[in-house]
């Protein structure tokens, strides 16, 4: 029976059962991701606190992260040359691990830093606490239990109908203003409130499953996956502006919706296509609601369709699985590769100083105090989103400073962890397009953050 006979004949049999399917899981699903809480006076999401937890319960997290990416270097390098152990001979084992020579090559240098790091072998410069002792024992070991938690809950967003029902409610709004289906919204808020890797682990689940074309997934990838509200508030508290939070969130509001409706309509995002994932499933993704019918009724008829797909835990354990070896997999192994060299071309070449040239006389132009030390801040974000602020952290002028603090989040695209999940995703962006996207972001962000700015100082 396809969703839409489903979606027709679901209301007249729908009882209590048919709605508790799709509500209680939809609404824990939220309760994880998506409601800001505070624990330990710091604000967060319940997915977070637990993560926290569950890498405290780990005890030696990074440990356990660099056992697994030299793991998955190995077994990458044996899918390489086609000689995989007997037991592991499956078709999960070639998706996972015949990833290509240069994806190997790529596993085997984070196998090779994140040993270096552990046990503090080699020059101090790759494993101090600014460089790859950051990547593998902050952000890595971090990853490794969010994918965990990510991959085991994002069901309850993804398969009981939730993202059908608020399809139904935003795609008005959504499809004239950001050219997006409404079900964009929860990729969205799930960044905001939660971490802008599972917003594009969503994202891309959802193209792989046929819900998104490859233009949507593209702009949703690069425009809605949003860097979380707690490490907005680690930015600005750590500019020493925290008395600026208010007028902070606010540039970031007005500055974000500017761009969402500016760059899917200019490229390279406008000119991705509007194909579906090669091999997906054929959906009924009309989430516009039939002439007589509310968007509410409508909505809630996707909902109860969805839900009903979900014939047993053995579907959704599956699923599970298989979603936290591709993050695992795919992700750790490339960020702490990636990552650590962007961070040591920031910390120990002028590549950035160089780069950073062209925006000194844009700066000057917008009568941006100190513009030649806030230059480099201005692409340095590229390598990783917190390095303009500690480029920043010595510039004297509160301005400035602010200026900075915003730019850095409404950039977006850092390849010490967003940036990478993006290119080892299915989302058809490449590097260039990833550089591309991030230079448009600034550009257009600038005149808009620093405007307020003025008015603010």
């Amino acid at each position: 029976m396809s969703t839409q006979t489903q979606i027709q004949t679901q209301p007249n049999t729908a009882g209590f059962m048919d709605y508790a399917k799709f509500i209680l899981p939809s609404l824990l699903g939220i309760l994880l991701f998506l409601v800001p809480m505070q624990f330990d006076g710091e604000p967060t999401v319940l997915i977070a606190w637990f993560a926290g937890l569950l890498q405290n319960a780990l005890g030696d997290a990074p440990l356990f992260a660099m056992i697994l990416i030299n793991l998955f270097a190995v077994l990458s390098v044996l899918g390489q040359l086609g000689a995989p152990p007997t037991l592991l001979r499956t078709e999960l084992y070639r998706e996972l691990f015949s990833a290509g020579m240069f994806w190997t090559l790529v596993r085997c240098v984070g196998a090779v830093f994140a040993t270096m790091v552990y046990f503090q072998w080699g020059p101090e410069l790759l494993w101090n606490e600014n460089t790859g002792g950051l990547m593998l024992n902050n952000l890595v070991s971090l990853l490794l239990v969010i994918f965990l938690l990510a991959a085991i809950f994002l069901p309850l967003l993804l398969m009981f109908g939730l993202l059908e029902f608020v399809g139904a409610l935003f795609t008005r709004l959504f499809r004239p203003l950001f050219k997006l289906p409404g079900r964009s919204a929860v990729d969205c808020m799930t960044s905001w409130v939660g971490d802008a890797t599972i917003g594009v682990v969503l994202t891309n689940l959802q193209y792989e499953n046929g819900h998104y074309t490859k233009r949507e997934a593209a702009v949703i990838a690069t425009t809605f996956s949003l860097v979380s509200v707690t490490f907005s508030i680690v930015v600005i508290t750590y500019l020493n502006l925290a008395h600026m939070i208010g007028p902070f969130f606010l540039t970031l509001l007005v500055a974000g919706l500017t761009l969402a409706v500016i760059m899917p309509r200019i490229p390279p995002l406008s000119r991705i296509g509007d194909e579906y994932y090669e091999g997906a499933p054929t959906i009924d993704n009309e989430e516009i609601p039939p002439k007589g019918k509310s968007v509410w009724s409508y909505g809630l008829e996707r909902a109860l369709a969805q839900s009903q797909m979900v014939t047993g835990p053995g579907v959704i354990l599956r699923q599970s699985v298989r979603n936290v070896l591709e993050m695992w997999v795919g992700i750790m192994p490339v960020v702490m590769a990636f990552g650590t060299l962007a961070i040591l071309l920031a910390e120990y070449t002028p590549l950035f100083r160089y780069l950073g040239l062209p925006f000194q006389p844009i700066l000057s132009l917008l009568q941006v105090p100190e513009a030649a030390a806030a230059a480099p801040a201005m692409v340095v974000g590229f390598a990783d989103m917190f390095l303009p602020a500690v480029l920043g952290s010595g510039i004297e002028n509160e301005m400035t400073r602010f200026i900075i603090a915003c730019i850095s989040v409404t950039q977006l695209i850092f390849m010490s962890e967003v940036g990478t999940v993006i290119l080892r995703s299915k989302i058809p962006l490449n590097f260039l397009n990833l550089v591309a996207i991030f230079l448009l972001r600034t550009l257009i962000s600038l005149p808009i953050v620093v405007g307020i700015a003025h008015l603010l100082f």
